[in-house]
């Protein structure tokens, strides 16, 4: 594990509040919407293409979705950006969460361009997220907080991405 993957597992831990379960503590609906909005103008701004967002997301740690078709994209295939209700953490994929072991998988495939990777995590750290690999996001979970009994194996990502 790379000192920045460690980095962003302890993160994950300290945002990790058992009382807390489907947004933290001093979650404000308005500021992410906020947040979430202009995430999505300027992807569409960078790609020049109209882009779908689901937000709000009830009964799921997760906030919304953008997605950028896959006409707007070097290699065809659309870039889907989740987005978690907790500390502003942002996943990256080519086509779906689990499509593809993380984005480096995708772009070996030739399913995610570099550049497009490049352009979409610029915005999102410019916004203030930070984003997280999809496969740091595999890892099991150890956390303190109880999951939902219907994850066989509860991982990272069913914590701050998933349905409660």
């Amino acid at each position: 594990m790379t000192g920045s993957e460690a980095g962003l597992l302890a993160l994950l831990r300290g945002l990790d509040d058992p009382e807390w379960l489907e947004w933290p503590q001093h979650y404000n609906r308005g500021e992410a919407a906020a947040l979430f909005g202009g995430l999505v103008t300027r992807l569409e701004g960078d790609f020049g293409a109209r882009c779908t967002a689901e937000q709000d997301t009830q009964d799921s740690t997760e906030y919304g979705r953008v997605v950028v078709p896959g006409d707007a994209a070097v290699c065809g295939t659309r870039i889907v950006v989740c987005v978690s209700k907790s500390g502003s953490l942002a996943l990256v994929c080519a086509d779906n969460p689990g499509a593809f072991l993380g984005t480096g998988d995708a772009q070996a495939e030739g399913e995610l361009d570099g550049a497009d990777l490049d352009k979409v995590n610029r915005a999102l750290v410019e916004l203030g997220y930070v984003v997280v690999a999809e496969e740091l996001l595999e890892l099991d979970y150890d956390g303190p907080s109880r999951l939902p009994q219907h994850v066989g194996r509860p991982s990272w990502w069913h914590r701050f991405f998933g349905i409660f």
